[in-house]
């Protein structure tokens, strides 16, 4: 466990929370998706997915395949890459309009996954999306009534949506992104099959790759649930902080990506360097869909949602982007060296699990130059005026990290405006 303690007059956690999806991992595992759906008692099934999945066949082959199995399938394409609030009110308003259905079906990469939790939500519970919201961006309602069952199969190596209790997306007025907290959110089933990644172009698959970094790094590095307060049963929330049983998820994913990410960058028709890394993200994402991550998913969201003109190879569309992997990496080497002094030992070890060859080094810019030499070798940008950022814009990316708060308080250090201002700063140009 990490060093520290709540510090408050409370008495400290004694409790922590794990939560997971049924899990079905292989080659050839989506072959056997009607068998699943049946098990969970569907019979007209909502297929949730966006152009670019469908465009490589996935979602038609998925749904032939449902189809031949008895079941009634309807395909809904619109997902918007990186959700907003506008892209999934039109998710929402097609099922209902379309409905009702049985069960959902995500099959893309995040952006399907999260588009599809918002749909089951908001089709069996009352309320809009901004009901919903976290706060302080939304009004944080949690839902009343149980949602449907959701299968979600990722096509992109990252998110670890499939395993999470979260949707994330764009609310353009404000432009910032923020998400919906909630257990019922987590998907039924995750169908995690590696031959749906062969076609993921090497650009998606460095920034999805950065993802599932930093989801390992920041749930071992998160503040131990022992520092918290004791809760009482209705406080508890998904992210828990650090515990034992998300660190041993965290450890396992940066050692499959020590051994297979710059391959599957490199050599996307590599199947081994595929399944290691969808072993990667699934494993994070069991890991910080419990413990939970911090500063450099804070940052992200600012960072993508204020983008003005940057768009990235592989990622279709004429609208600037930053995807979300990209984003959460850009601060990532100096969110790390300001939590280093938190616990400098769980620091080094996450870097000698990336880069064994850093073994015996020492100090806090150990694992922010193990995570700069890995973006350059996948080709990620490791600096925030790479994508178009200036000094001048770190008041409204640090305003925008603010409203994070439910991200910042599993930090291991307290997370000021002054501190993030700084690690902005330091992210300016390259490591």
């Amino acid at each position: 466990m990490a060093a520290g303690g709540s510090g408050g007059t409370r008495p400290s956690e004694t409790v922590f929370t794990y939560g997971s999806p049924g899990l079905k991992f292989g080659p050839g595992a989506a072959e056997e998706l009607g068998h699943d759906l049946r098990q969970l008692g569907a019979g007209r099934v909502l297929l949730v997915t966006d152009p670019g999945v469908r465009a490589a066949g996935h979602p038609d082959r998925i749904a032939d395949r449902l189809r031949a199995d008895g079941l009634e399938v309807t395909t809904y394409d619109g997902v918007h890459v990186e959700p907003t609030d506008d892209s999934m009110r039109a998710a929402v308003e097609f099922a209902r309009d379309a409905g009702p259905f049985d069960a959902l079906l995500a099959v893309g990469g995040g952006s399907s996954i999260d588009t599809a939790k918002a749909v089951n939500l908001l089709t069996t519970n009352d309320g809009e999306l901004e009901d919903y919201l976290n706060v302080p961006v939304g009004r944080g309602r949690a839902p009343e009534r149980p949602l449907l069952p959701l299968v979600a199969v990722p096509t992109t190596t990252g998110t670890g949506s499939e395993s999470t209790t979260i949707c994330v997306l764009d609310v353009l007025s404000l432009h910032v992104k923020t998400g919906i907290s909630h257990a019922r959110l987590r998907p039924t089933l995750a169908v995690v099959d590696p031959l749906l990644t062969l076609s993921q172009p090497a650009g998606v698959t460095a920034a999805s790759g950065m993802d599932i970094v930093c989801h390992a790094l920041e749930s071992y590095t998160a503040r131990d649930y022992t520092w918290f307060d004791a809760k009482q049963p209705e406080e508890r929330v998904p992210y828990c902080g650090a515990n034992p049983i998300s660190d041993l998820w965290a450890e396992s994913a940066l050692r499959h990506v020590a051994e297979s990410f710059r391959r599957a960058v490199t050599e996307g028709g590599d199947g081994g360097a595929r399944e290691g890394m969808a072993l990667a993200a699934t494993f994070a994402g069991l890991g910080f869909g419990n413990a939970g991550v911090h500063i450099p998913h804070a940052d992200a969201y600012p960072i993508a949602g204020q983008v003005r003109d940057f768009r990235p190879a592989g990622y279709p569309g004429a609208e600037p982007l930053v995807p979300h992997g990209m984003a959460v990496a850009l601060t990532a080497p100096a969110a790390f060296r300001f939590t280093y002094e938190s616990s400098p030992e769980r620091h080094l070890t996450a870097a000698r699990l990336l880069d064994p060859t850093v073994a015996g080094a020492e100090g806090p810019d150990v694992l922010p130059g193990v995570l700069a030499r890995l973006m350059r070798d996948v080709g990620v940008p490791r600096g925030l005026a790479e994508v178009g950022y200036a000094v001048t814009d770190i008041p409204a990316l640090v305003d925008g990290a603010l409203k994070q708060q439910r991200l910042l308080a599993t930090a291991p250090r307290e997370v000021t405006p002054e501190a993030l201002a700084e690690i902005f700063a330091a992210s300016m140009e390259n490591w």
